[in-house]
């Protein structure tokens, strides 16, 4: 048999929940506020069928643009034959969840204004960028008084 090309086709994995995370919602999920700018990520809840976006925007990152008592209005950019097309989708709160995407960022700013504020009062220069990790320094082996030693696997043996 052909098979289908529906709605939800192929998403047998994708709008299951996960082990120990059945039956009902948890509360927190209906308690979180959302508000026009936020950044959010879709992931669907298989448990609510309504307010259920296309499987395409499972696991995309988009922008409120709208807020209603029960759903969020959502953007998102999608990649249409190399150009990028806004998508507006309404969503409900149970397939939506705040994005961790900005905190490191915003806690580095944060930190970033504290060491330069400190070395202004300090009047010297401080480097705020990030830096990638340096390789390690070079080390030198003495082999006086620590002799090398080989290592062969330890014999396999079927004593009973």
């Amino acid at each position: 048999m052909p098979h289908s090309f529906g709605l939800r086709a192929r998403t047998r994995h994708a709008f299951a929940r996960n082990f120990r995370e059945k039956g009902m919602i948890r509360l927190s999920t209906y308690l979180k506020t959302y508000k026009v700018g936020d950044i959010v990520d879709v992931a669907v809840n298989g448990a609510v069928q309504k307010g259920m976006p296309h499987k395409y925007y499972h696991g995309k990152t988009g922008i409120v643009y709208n807020v209603t008592k029960s759903s969020v209005g959502v953007i998102f950019y999608k990649v249409v034959n190399g150009r990028y097309l806004e998508k507006r989708v309404n969503v409900r709160i149970e397939h939506v969840k705040h994005s961790k995407c900005r905190d490191d960022f915003l806690r580095r700013v944060k930190e970033n204004a504290r060491r330069n504020k400190e070395a202004k009062a300090k009047g010297e220069t401080v480097l705020l960028k990030r830096l990638p990790a340096a390789p390690r320094e070079a080390r030198t082996v003495q082999t006086e008084g620590n002799a090398p030693e080989n290592l062969h696997p330890a014999a396999y043996e079927t004593y009973i």
